[in-house]
This record gives structure tokens, C-alpha cells and sequence, in this order.
């Protein structure tokens, strides 16, 4: 077997135990030319076949339950102006079976790694590449190495999805380039038909695309393990087909091996199983031993912060003083220090005795800085180290880093070796202006979260966020973890009601979520009072997640969530007035006593807040206002 395969385990990390390995596969010869092979997921749920002709080239299929889902589809990359995927030939093959168990943080506490994976070795062109297929019962990804001790330039893939046709398909719009650079577009949806044809700015699209098969099952397009490379989109095409694509135009370089991410189609039976799924994250390295020898500095929490309430005194200290005080009292554990912190008149002065008054109250801080300052590679990026050393030094927690709005090669390369002097300096970081998740915070767990998606600021813009794409968001951009929305907007709330707020905090998973409005708001008005011990107890992380019957992307979404031995309802509605009755069989058996926060059908700005007795065998019947919400918390500390 040729050396290629010793380059595998060596990319980034070691993957996870290899259980066992054979180099049985299904396969037949169609012809003289021609070769078909078939893959499987360890339970047989998810099956590839695989076509390797040396004429045509390479293709794929991919079916879900015996149906197919991927009709025939073209691959191969184009390294050095050479396409590798025609002409090709089969050296040979391995199959594995790959097992772990890890701790995950977000949707719930444990995740397995279960996948069959199957390495081919093929030369195209006089050229040496291997394909790698990882099948799991809830997906497939498949990705390429090439390996060269120079530099290469990939000028593109071939790599293509032909999705099922008459096929609804969520997407988020983008009528411009910023959005689609930043991933902030409104979640709606189309046929896959015409997803080519829909937006004014082209057929190119961001990941993920969400695709509603039909009895309850769903398909995802998207990426993971995107390092040293470029960020993938998607060109569509007719007749459902979509078309790896990047932001450079004439491709970009690559120093010694390539390792492509993996393409992802991840394929689920119901609403419940796409939330919980780890696919995006297994398919990551576990973290480097030598940046985590421990992870006793990165800590899940909840931040106040000034900027989106946009006070007269922003950023004066005793604003800032005031804000960790109020943080103190959410039982909050960091404070934000956004744009403008470093036009303070000695700024490292006053930042390290913010740091200290912080301290003593057990509230760590984050500070913002643009990306722009900070994405210099001369001298492997000795500006953002130096300045890395100086938040270290003056005891700031974790940074903001804003406005990367882009993911080619260059950006991916800033954001990665960010993570890693900051991990070496054991700060934490929050990616904001930036591209979606593909998994990388389980390798870089100091990644605490990211945006990439249109959330509660573009209120304060005067573009108020609709309750319909707050309901799609948690079926789409928040599958892949990591969602920097910013919730809870009293004082702005667009056309969304007050409970609908308070909902979303406990609906988004983030492990670091930020808290938009101004703590005062919420102190000072009678009506938001009753719902402060919600806030307190807003979990960042939870033990289990369970998406209950009746959601429906962008129009309704009922999650039940654990943490620890509590239980929360939370309810976002879309568009309508709504009437819907909740079975409470998610609870263990006995009493439970349950605060419930619900909308006043006649008032968007109030909330009723009731307690009362319930047992796991009762049905709730909750009315919801259009755009409204709902949440509870169900105990059994008092029974």
C-alpha cells in the first residue's frame, strides 16, 4: 500500500480508536473500465455506492433508508491544473471501523463517534490521491489528501450533491455580499428546483441548506473540519444540483499536504434527531493535548453587555463597574467590553483595574477587536500574539474578534492559529463577522462561540428579526452549534412579544450567551421582574435536548431541555395565533412544580408569569400569540 495512508492520522490529530479493520467491501466490475463499490453505515441506514471509471471519473449516490437522496454525482479536485478524478485508476482500499466517546457541550452532555470509514488510493493523471468516505446511520462525508512536499494550488472541485428534485429547501437569503461573506441573511425556503434561480445576487449559496424529504425525514448540505482551506459554498444548478464553490475565483494555495474538509450530507428521521445530531463535530480531531492539558479555564456562561442598548454613557467605566455589578446579581459570569474600549486615555491602565474590580465580584471579562488589526501572518501573526500578551497580562478572559466577513484560505488560516495562541495563553474566543461552525470548536474548545447568523442586533438597525426566522434558525444555523444571537431585546423587540424574547435565550444554544439588553431594563420595570430567576438560572450548556411533536422549521418549535435535574418547556411560535396542547411525558414520574411564563394574548409587552402542580402523565394547552412564546421550568426540589 502506498505511504499515502500514513499521512491520515497525522493531519491535525489522531481521529479515534480504530476498533477494528478489513478491506471487505461490496463491490463489481461493470465493465473493463469500471468499478462499483457500495458503502455502508455500521446499522446499513445510509449507503453510498461509489463509481470509479477510468473514462468518465469518479462519482457517488447516497441512499437513506433504501430511498435514494444523492443521484449520481460528479467528484474529484483540481490540484495544480490537474483534475483529479479523470482518468482514473484504483491502487486500493481500507475499510475501518471507527468508535468513540467524548464529552460534547450544547444540545447535551455526551457524544458518540460511530462510523464505518473507507479510504480509497487512486491515481488521476500520473498523480497519487486518496478519497476518504466516513459513513454514519445519520450521514455521509467524504473529503480529499493529497499529499506533496510543495506547494500546491487547488483551483477548485468537482465535488457536486445532485439533491432530490420538487424538494422543499431551507436556505437564508442574500440579497447582497455581505451577507452571504457573514452568513446573515433571513431563513426561508424554496424548492430545490429553483434555488438557483431565487436570489437577485446568483446562484451561490452558504451552508447549510436543510431539505425537507418528506415523512418527517431531512437532509443537510453542509462542511466540516474546515482547516487550512477555503470555506465552502455552493453553486446551484438545475435540476437540484449543487456545486462545490469558493470564494477565490482562481483557487488558492496550499503549503505541503492538502486535507480537504469533509463534504456533509447528513440525513436524519425527524426534527429531534437533525437538533442532536454530531456529525459536524465528529467529524473534528479531538483537542491537541499540548494547547488543552486542561479545560479548567474555559468556562460556559452568560455575558452582559452595553452596546446594544446603547446608554449615553457607553463604555464610561462607571457604566462598565455598573454592568459587572448587575452581572453579579443575574449571577451572570462575564462582561463584554465592545467596540471602543481602546480609545480609553491609558488604556491598558484602566483595562487592568477593570479587570481586577471585575474579579473580585467572579466576573471575567471579554474585550472586542477588529479583526483587521489583528490579521498580519509576517512573522507567524507576532501582532495578534503581542497583543494576545497584553489581555493575558492585564487578566481579560476572552476576546471578540469582529469582521473577518469573508472565509477564504487567508481568513481560515487567521481564525485557526488565533484559537491557538489564544489557547496558548488560555483565553477564550468569540468569532463574530465571521463564517458558519464546521466542528472546529472541538478541537479548539477556547472557541466559545460565533455568529454567522442574522441575530438580535440587526434590531437596533432598524431590520427587526420576525419570529418565523427564529424558529427556522433553530432547525438550520443552530444545528451546527455555536450561535451568537445576542438575545433578549425588551426594548426592542420588533414585532415579536416579550416572552417570544425571554424564549429565545433558553431556545439558542451557545455555551457563551450574551445578553442584549441593558440589565437595568429588566430591574426597573415591574413587568420584567418576575422573570429575573429565569435569567439567573439560564443554562449556556445543557445535559439533553428534545425537539416535541408539533415543531415545524419556521413555523413552531417546542424543545424540551435538561439541565441537570430541571426541566425546561420553551416554545417559539412564527406567524398565527396558535392553541397547542404539550404532553408533559418528557418528566420522570411524581410531582413537579412549574413556573410558566406565558404570553397576555391582548399585550405583545407583558408577560403572565404562574405556578402550579403537574405530573409527567398531564397535557399542557398553551396559547401562543403570532411571533409570541412560551417557558417553563418544572422542579422537583420542593416535592
Amino acid at each position: 500500500m502506498i505511504k499515502l495512508f500514513g499521512i491520515i492520522n497525522n493531519s491535525i490529530g489522531f481521529y479515534m480508536k480504530i476498533i477494528s479493520t478489513t478491506i471487505a467491501i461490496l463491490f463489481c466490475t461493470v465493465a473493463a473500465h469500471s468499478s462499483i463499490y457500495v458503502l455502508s453505515s455500521p446499522r446499513k441506514i445510509v449507503t453510498a455506492t461509489l463509481s470509479l471509471d477510468s473514462i468518465a471519473g469518479i462519482a457517488y449516490s447516497v441512499k437513506f433508508h433504501e430511498n435514494k437522496v444523492i443521484r449520481n454525482s460528479v467528484l474529484g479536485i483540481i490540484s495544480d491544473y490537474d483534475s483529479l478524478g479523470k482518468n482514473v485508476k484504483l491502487h486500493s482500499v481500507k475499510k475501518e471501523k471507527l468508535k468513540e466517546k467524548y464529552k460534547t457541550r450544547g444540545f447535551h452532555k455526551n457524544a458518540i463517534n460511530y462510523c464505518h470509514q473507507y479510504t480509497f488510493e487512486l491515481s488521476s493523471q500520473g498523480k497519487i490521491f486518496l478519497l476518504q468516505f466516513r459513513l454514519y446511520d445519520d450521514g455521509v462525508a467524504f473529503r480529499y489528501i493529497v499529499n506533496r512536499n510543495k506547494k500546491q494550488h487547488i483551483k477548485g472541485e468537482l465535488s457536486s450533491f445532485s439533491c432530490p428534485l420538487n424538494t422543499p429547501v431551507w436556505y437564508f437569503e442574500r440579497p447582497n455580499e455581505w451577507k452571504l461573506k457573514s452568513y446573515a441573511g433571513l431563513w426561508t425556503k424554496t424548492m430545490s428546483d429553483s434555488l438557483h434561480l431565487i436570489s437577485p445576487t446568483g446562484p451561490i449559496q452558504g451552508v447549510p441548506l436543510v431539505y425537507e424529504l418528506g415523512n418527517n425525514k431531512y437532509m443537510v448540505i453542509t462542511e466540516a473540519a474546515l482547516y487550512n482551506y477555503s470555506g465552502m459554498r455552493l453553486e446551484a444548478k438545475k435540476n437540484a444540483e449543487l456545486q462545490v464553490n469558493f470564494t477565490e475565483k482562481d483557487g488558492f494555495d496550499i503549503n505541503g499536504d492538502v486535507i480537504t474538509p469533509w463534504r456533509v450530507v447528513l440525513l436524519t428521521d425527524n426534527l429531534n434527531k437533525l437538533v442532536n445530531s454530531d456529525l459536524i463535530s465528529n467529524l473534528n480531531p479531538s483537542p491537541e493535548k499540548k494547547l488543552f492539558s486542561n479545560f479548567n479555564w474555559i468556562k460556559p456562561g452568560k455575558s452582559v453587555w452595553s452596546w446594544w442598548s446603547e446608554p449615553t454613557d457607553y463604555l464610561k467605566i462607571s457604566l462598565e463597574k455598573h454592568f459587572v455589578d448587575r452581572a453579579a446579581e443575574l449571577n451572570f459570569q462575564y462582561t463584554t467590553l465592545d467596540e471602543g474600549w481602546e480609545k480609553w486615555d491609558k488604556k491598558w491602565n484602566v483595562l487592568k483595574e477593570f479587570c481586577s474590580y471585575a474579579k473580585e465580584r467572579n466576573i471575567g471579562v471579554f474585550v472586542w477587536k477588529h479583526s483587521k488589526e489583528l490579521n498580519f501572518p509576517r512573522n507567524d501573526y507576532q501582532t495578534m500574539e503581542l497583543f494576545f500578551d497584553s489581555l493575558q497580562q492585564v487578566g481579560v478572559k476572552g476576546i471578540k474578534i469582529d469582521f473577518m466577513n469573508g472565509e477564504t484560505k487567508s481568513l481560515i488560516d487567521f481564525e485557526i492559529r488565533a484559537l491557538q495562541l489564544a489557547a496558548e495563553r488560555q483565553l477564550m474566543i468569540n468569532f463574530h463577522g465571521c463564517q458558519k461552525p464546521t466542528g472546529e470548536s472541538r478541537t479548539y474548545p477556547n472557541e466559545i462561540t460565533r455568529e454567522a447568523i442574522r441575530g438580535l442586533e440587526l434590531n437596533k438597525m432598524n431590520q427587526p428579526i420576525p419570529g418565523s426566522h427564529n424558529v427556522a434558525l433553530i432547525f438550520t444555523r443552530c444545528i451546527l452549534n455555536n450561535s451568537d444571537y445576542t438575545p433578549v431585546g425588551f426594548s426592542r423587540p420588533g414585532n415579536t412579544s416579550w416572552t417570544h424574547q425571554l424564549a429565545t435565550a433558553y431556545s439558542f444554544t451557545s455555551p457563551l450567551i450574551t445578553l442584549a439588553e441593558h440589565p437595568d431594563t429588566i430591574f426597573y420595570n415591574k413587568e420584567l421582574v418576575a422573570i429575573i430567576p429565569f435569567l439567573k438560572k439560564l443554562p449556556t450548556v445543557w445535559d439533553e435536548t428534545i425537539v416535541l411533536d408539533g415543531s415545524s422549521i419556521g413555523e413552531i418549535s417546542i424543545l424540551a431541555r435538561r439541565s441537570d435535574q430541571k426541566w425546561y418547556l420553551v416554545i417559539l411560535n412564527g406567524q398565527g395565533n396558535k392553541t397547542i396542547n404539550v404532553k408533559l411525558s418528557f418528566l420522570k414520574k411524581g410531582k413537579w412544580a412549574m413556573t410558566s411564563v406565558k404570553d397576555d394574548m391582548n399585550i405583545k409587552r407583558r408577560m403572565i408569569v404562574e405556578k402550579s402542580a403537574v405530573t409527567s402523565t398531564q397535557t399542557l394547552s398553551i396559547n401562543l400569540m403570532s411571533e409570541g412564546g412560551f417557558l417553563a421550568e418544572f422542579s422537583q426540589d420542593n416535592f
